[in-house]
């Protein structure tokens, strides 16, 4: 008998961590800032800088990665894309002018594509560094 998850919870979970991977790094990015920053000459920008987004993509390069390693590529790409998302809609939802689903389909939209376009890049790429390893563990590394 077979010790393990079932492939329907497995299948699941796969969506499911990313996503609550997404929304946690989401709210340690940008959840704290909510203000917008007024300049000298009264314009304003914000409420985020551009460290926090670039440092919000970069760790969230981990999670993708982490899925698609693992042939999780439904995970990888709904998952982060559904956690931003919500996140996006929850955190400027409270924007008085209705524009913020604008913003919110275009995170949606960014997400998907950028995660597509990683997961990608991660399929073609592993499978030769693990034939290359599985060469040398047979010592076969060059011919």
């Amino acid at each position: 008998m077979s010790q393990g998850l079932p492939k329907p919870v497995l299948q699941l979970l796969s969506i499911l961590v990313p996503a609550g991977v997404s929304l946690a790094l989401w709210a340690a990015w940008l959840g704290w800032d909510q203000h917008l920053d007024v300049h000298p000459d009264g314009s304003t920008t914000g409420p985020y800088q551009a460290w926090q987004v670039i440092g919000l993509v970069l760790t969230l390069l981990v999670p993708v990665y982490w899925a698609a390693s693992r042939r999780h590529f439904v995970g990888a790409v709904l998952g982060t894309t559904m956690g931003l998302t919500v996140a996006a809609g929850y955190d400027w939802s409270d924007d008085a002018s209705g524009l913020f689903m604008v913003g919110v389909m275009l995170v949606m939209t960014g997400t998907l594509a950028m995660t597509v376009l990683v997961s990608t890049v991660i399929a073609t790429v592993q499978p030769a560094s693990r034939l290359s390893s599985a060469r040398r563990r047979f010592g076969r590394g060059r011919t």
